[in-house]
């Protein structure tokens, strides 16, 4: 899979676990049964029916608001790589947006 194919789950004002997990199923395309909780989110992402390299943007705000939540969240997201070497990448972007995502670019500064 190419970076320009990978998935972005864009956390940006993402303060609490019911909005992760409900941003997580609509970027993964979860299936109906996902549970919003950790167990189930691990579920789905170790039963992933094709690879994907996931790249997470806006979670600042998450881990500064949630820092508990937001390290359990990447203890799942790396339980799940672990689990299934190859199938699932996690990459976490340190800028304001992604590249490869349809987001607008920022207004020039200059």
């Amino acid at each position: 899979m190419r970076l320009a194919d990978a998935v972005v789950l864009d956390l940006a004002g993402v303060t609490e676990k019911a909005a992760l997990m409900d941003r997580c199923a609509v970027a993964l395309k979860l299936p109906a049964w996902f549970g919003r909780n950790w167990d189930a989110l691990a579920d789905c992402l170790t039963d992933l029916p094709a690879p994907v390299t996931l790249v997470v943007t806006g979670w600042q705000g998450y881990a500064t608001t949630r820092p508990r939540e937001w390290q359990t969240a990447q203890d799942v997201f790396a339980t799940a790589v672990d689990e299934r070497p190859g199938h699932l990448t996690v990459l976490l972007s340190l800028g304001e947006r992604f590249v490869g995502s349809d987001e607008a670019p920022p207004a020039s500064l200059g």
